[in-house]
């Protein structure tokens, strides 16, 4: 029986409910529960259904189903990359490749010092691939004798993706596309648009974006496969979004191997509107989505550094009108065109200064919209920080005044606390908004709109395409001296957290003094950092911030420095 005809069969036979879900997918609670299916879960023709008949009567619970996907999103896959025919290499001019890279990233770009400047695609912010952030101001230390890491939390962002549904490229594809249909004609630097056509997907994951999660995979098997326990099976959270479950299956595939299925259990917790998801947290907290100050704040800045950029690419093209807004698409084109096709001919169009303005375009924006600068930046993302506290505390949480999802986090099968290796997959202005919510106020410091400076809030060290926050528990013999001199005299065991973003470590006495501003390592005494974190969900008033009327939209850029609606 062909899968179409199964699936007809099935459909008939009335195995679909009234709102569309799988019979047996909501209601597949059995009398032992979802910890019989953690326990044993392998998943078998008579879990999932058989051959014959898909769509039968599933025994997974929906929280831990990966086939068929719910709640997906768009998957809208693009034009098959062919960067043997479409690249235009020229060693002579200074482009490279990197071994087993397989991005044109190396380009040479006006203005650009190859002694002392870095790539553009380190410019690119929430688009940049996936690099070590270089650091955020201190040293990076390894373990003294006698410690251990007894525990990892990690958050990761997705991997590299087509653009979504509604992002500025495919405006543009579809401007140029009218725009042919009449007098369109380029020259110059712009001569390849005549040829050019937009197609690219949306939303779901590009070759790149796989594999930066499966290297990630693999880095953090060296880092921290001991904490793993070879006679369990872990519980692994991402969201029901396409680019979220793959992440997180390419992630596990570089951890345990193409047979991780015996290791771990995905747990896909449904990502949309009114739904409680601390991975995604702006879906239920819905003054999230009236906030625009760091976007007004960027639109000031693009109308500013983009004008040269603008005169001279309108002076290249007839039949069409090119403005501002087309000079930072095409820019935004650049990143999203090389990460699915290996090179993008929009990248050379700019010289490095005006990379370097496009990147503090992003900058502003997620400051405004979803970190200090926002009225809902901690909001957002405190229910991702009230979990983090549950399991340090051995807890789950029946009610926590967030968006976190209590049946879930009420029930050990779903929300375990046993486990020395948690693993979770989310999506990059949520981190910044979980930055937020921990408090971490180095990143605090307001952005000028006209006037770039030294500043410690940079998208692309933060979060870039496959960013990682590592969250580690370090268990010391004794007290370890401030200056890592050695072992205090006073005092025995002792536990710290150290948090490591993008492999460097986050100073946490920069942003909270009970941990100790002269901690040369960045790390902070366990139980001081827990009554820090304790204050956190009263700083970020999630009901008023997130359900609050005190006029969203009419906030000012810079009325909110704390990540919280003014009082």
């Amino acid at each position: 029986m062909s899968l179409a005809i199964a699936l007809v069969f099935c459909l008939g036979l009335g195995f679909v409910t009234g709102d569309g879900t799988l019979f047996g997918i909501r209601s597949a609670a059995k009398s032992d529960g979802a910890s019989s299916w953690h326990k044993d879960a392998t998943e078998s023709e008579s879990d999932l259904g058989s051959a014959d008949c898909p769509c039968r009567p599933s025994k997974v619970p929906q929280y831990f189903q990966t086939s068929p996907e719910l709640w997906a999103g768009p998957t809208a896959t693009g034009k098959a990359p062919f960067l043997a025919q479409t690249r235009t290499f020229d060693h002579a001019a200074g482009a490279t490749y990197v071994p087993n890279d397989p991005l044109q990233t190396s380009l040479p770009i006006a203005g650009m010092d190859p002694r002392t400047n870095e790539s553009i695609f380190r410019l690119m912010g929430y688009l940049s691939p996936y690099a070590p952030s270089p650091g955020f101001g201190v040293d990076e230390y390894p373990l003294p004798d006698g410690a251990d890491i007894v525990q990892l939390q990690m958050l990761s962002r997705h991997g590299a993706r087509y653009p979504t549904s509604d992002a500025n490229v495919g405006a543009l594809g579809q401007r140029i596309a009218a725009a042919k249909k009449h007098k369109f004609h380029a020259k110059g630097s712009l001569a390849f648009l005549n040829a050019w056509s937009y197609q690219l997907g949306a939303e779901i994951l590009v070759p790149r974006g796989r594999q930066e999660l499966f290297d990630s995979g693999i880095l953090h098997a060296y880092m921290y496969s001991p904490l793993y326990n070879p006679n369990s099976k872990i519980i692994v959270r991402t969201t029901t979004q396409d680019r979220m479950l793959k992440s997180a299956e390419n992630f596990m595939a570089g951890f345990f191997g193409l047979e991780w299925t015996r290791n771990a259990t995905i747990e896909v917790i449904i990502e949309a509107n009114n739904f409680n998801n601390s991975l995604a947290g702006y879906l239920n907290c819905p003054n999230s989505n009236k906030v625009g100050t760091g976007s007004d704040a960027a639109d000031i800045w693009i109308r500013h550094y983009l004008q040269n950029a603008t005169n001279r690419l309108a002076a290249s093209i007839d039949g069409f009108k090119w403005n501002i807004e087309d000079s930072y698409a095409a820019m935004t084109m650049c990143p999203y065109e090389t990460v699915a096709y290996g090179f993008s001919r929009f990248c050379e169009l700019f010289t490095y200064e005006e990379w370097v303005g496009f990147e503090y375009a992003i900058d502003l924006s997620f400051y405004g919209d979803n970190g200090f600068g926002s009225p809902t930046g901690r909001a957002v993302g405190i229910g991702y920080q009230q979990e983090v506290m549950a399991r340090l505390k051995n807890h789950t949480l029946g009610y926590s005044g967030s968006q976190i999802n209590v049946t879930l986090d009420n029930n050990t099968a779903t929300f375990p606390l046993n486990q020395s290796l948690y693993l979770d997959f989310s999506h990059d202005s949520n981190i910044v908004s979980i930055l937020a919510a921990f408090g971490l106020t180095q990143f605090a410091g307001k952005l000028d709109p006209l006037h770039p400076g030294p500043h410690n809030f940079t998208v692309s060290h933060l979060t870039p395409f496959g960013a990682r926050l590592d969250m580690e528990i370090i268990r010391t013999p004794k007290p370890l001296s401030a200056d890592r001199s050695g072992y205090l005299d006073t005092g025995g065991e002792t536990k710290y957290i150290h948090f490591v973003l993008n492999q460097r470590t986050v100073p946490l006495g920069w942003s909270f003094p009970e941990c100790g501003a002269s901690r040369v390592d960045g790390w902070c005494e366990l139980d001081a950092f827990l009554r820090v974190q304790d204050t956190m969900p009263g700083i970020a008033r999630y009901d008023y911030a997130c359900f609050g009327d005190y006029q969203v939209e009419k906030l000012a850029y810079g009325a909110v420095a704390d990540g919280a609606p003014p009082s």
